[in-house]
């Protein structure tokens, strides 16, 4: 039961996370009355016919910011623990390198380049 409402839980606040927008579009839509009344910056020049839509916009450009202010703290975040990588004990062996004698085979250059650099023979 406890796991069942804890998964409800985190499915909400992820989701309210995705839709800040909605949730301010719909708080504006309830309160527009008293928002074109008493919040909006336009309400002194009626002839503009703003309603709020100004106190809409800064708020739903706060969301916006808060949500990429919080994107870029996630990020930083990650970044930062995905660079630190513990080292307890490093350790080296050293291992002498095999040597490898070179086999020397007699040919001669000027054989192998008059048989490779040859013009094609017509027919």
């Amino acid at each position: 039961m406890f796991q069942r409402c804890l998964a409800i839980l985190l499915m909400s606040l992820i989701l309210t996370a995705n839709f800040t927008r909605l949730f301010v579009y719909a708080g504006f839509e309830v309160n527009q009355k008293y928002i074109a009344e008493k919040l909006c910056e336009n309400r002194n020049r009626p002839w503009l016919h703003c309603n709020g839509r100004c106190y809409l916009i800064k708020k739903i450009k706060q969301a916006e910011e808060k949500e990429r202010s919080t994107e870029r703290q996630i990020q930083k975040s990650l970044y930062q623990t995905a660079l630190y990588i513990p080292i307890t004990h490093i350790t080296f062996q050293s291992t002498l390198l095999q040597v490898i004698p070179i086999i020397d085979f007699p040919v001669e250059s000027q054989q192998v380049y008059q048989t490779l650099l040859q013009p094609p023979q017509v027919a």
